[in-house]
């Protein structure tokens, strides 16, 4: 390369701001130079001669570079931001029904909640998230030894779900969902990660969820696999017969299920499917979600109730109906909808298919949590440890939501940044 054409790409970056832009500008600029200089030196001239013709093609670099740092720039999606602003504003008005010394404390942890999740989602927007592609196995191996310290480490248990302590930070199976979410992204972008290796790579967390055993997570994990295997290099026709398939295995498995174990150990669907039955036992909570519900109004209940567990949690969706009316739940579903709506806007503008992978699993992760906590709340699902994502109280989903929104933002920071492969 001659001292002409680097001081025209050292003139050129002098005016773009951002350092991924240079970076991303260079190959682009050298890729198109060195085009043009093949088309030179096809026509009879020096290699020195055909450098200097497709400096002086490309223009004035000032010009030039001026124009570049306009059109390739780090982009911020503020619809986004916008959307987590009001999210992590609203988390804290099912707190404020608790009352008492409760509200207080509860407040004061949900701020900390909400400043660290911000605090990630911008760690997460700044980083780019194309360093992550050639990690899979990585983040695949830290997902597996956390599931597996969960089995073997000796834990406590919460509401059946087994945790362990790192210093105050609780450390339970939710936690390794990011890391199989990087980790199958990368996956399902590698061309020489043949189908059975596939197979083998989503039965072992699979197996791992069901022995510690967290049901919930279980679900959104095979959710995400296999949404994103519809976008991954297994092609379509691959995608449509494997999921046939596990649909029709796990509808013969549910059927053997019905018929063969007890009735105690059907005790949620049974109180799921006939709540009336069971007043003072499985269906209670199902029967003291349907009143709460129906006496909410419009715009909430004045009479005051006792307390519900877990409505600042897991049912806080209900709570926050209860207390603000049909109005509010409607304008909080739609909130969260613009969620999942924002993100497939993103995907379309994007040429990178690791980066649409991030895309496709962070908004299945997200809309997995969004439509299983309002669909259990209604009465439509069985009731499980579902959160809903930003507005339940507790660290663990806040961190893990906002973790898929600076995915999701660095994807979109970087949307302008695909760099021309055959460069």
């Amino acid at each position: 390369m001659s001292n002409k054409w680097n001081h025209f790409l050292s003139e050129v970056t002098t005016h773009i701001r951002s350092k991924e832009a240079k970076k991303f500008v260079v190959s682009e600029l050298e890729f198109h130079l060195n085009q043009v200089k093949k088309e030179w030196i096809g026509k009879g001239m020096s290699e020195a001669e055909a450098e200097e013709k497709a400096v002086s093609q490309m223009g004035s670099p000032s010009k030039l570079g001026h124009e570049l740092n306009k059109l390739h720039k780090p982009r911020i999606d503020w619809w986004l931001i916008g959307l987590l602003a009001i999210t992590m504003a609203l988390s804290f008005l099912p707190l404020l029904t608790l009352g008492g010394e409760y509200e207080d404390n509860f407040i004061a942890k949900k701020a900390i909640h909400v400043f660290l999740g911000i605090l990630l989602a911008v760690i997460m927007m700044f980083i780019d998230y194309r360093k992550f592609e050639g990690k899979g196995w990585f983040f695949y191996s830290v997902g597996v030894s956390l599931l597996l310290l969960l089995l073997t480490v000796p834990n406590t248990m919460v509401n059946g779900i087994p945790y362990f302590m790192i210093g105050s930070f609780p450390i339970e199976s939710f936690m390794a969902l990011p890391f199989f979410f990087l980790g199958w992204a990368s996956f399902f972008n590698n061309q020489k990660i043949k189908l059975w290796h596939h197979f083998i790579l989503f039965a072992l967390p699979l197996f791992l969820y069901m022995a510690i055993p967290n049901m919930a997570v279980s679900f959104i994990y095979i959710a995400m696999v296999f949404i994103m295997m519809w976008w991954s290099t297994i092609g379509r026709k691959v995608a449509a017969i494997i999921s046939i398939v596990s649909i029709v295995g796990a509808v013969a498995f549910g059927a053997l299920a019905w018929f063969t174990v007890k009735e105690y150990q059907l005790a949620r669907i049974l109180g799921f499917l006939n709540p009336e039955k069971y007043p003072d036992s499985w269906g209670y909570s199902y029967l003291q979600l349907k009143e709460r519900l129906t006496s909410a109004g419009w715009f909430g209940s004045a009479a005051k109730s006792n307390a519900m567990p877990f409505e600042h949690t897991d049912y806080a969706f209900v709570n926050l109906t209860y207390h603000y009316g049909y109005l509010f739940a409607i304008g909080l579903f739609v909130i969260l909808s613009l969620f999942a709506a924002r993100i497939i806007m993103i995907s379309i503008q994007i040429n990178s298919r690791f980066g649409i992978l991030l895309l496709v699993g962070g908004v299945t992760l997200f809309l997995v949590q969004f439509i299983y906590n309002i669909g259990m709340l209604i009465g439509l699902l069985p009731l499980t440890s579902m959160s809903l994502p930003f507005i339940s109280y507790g660290l663990t989903p806040m961190i893990f939501n906002a973790f898929i929104m600076g995915v999701v933002l660095s994807v979109y920071r970087r949307k302008d940044f695909i760099l021309n492969k055959t460069a």
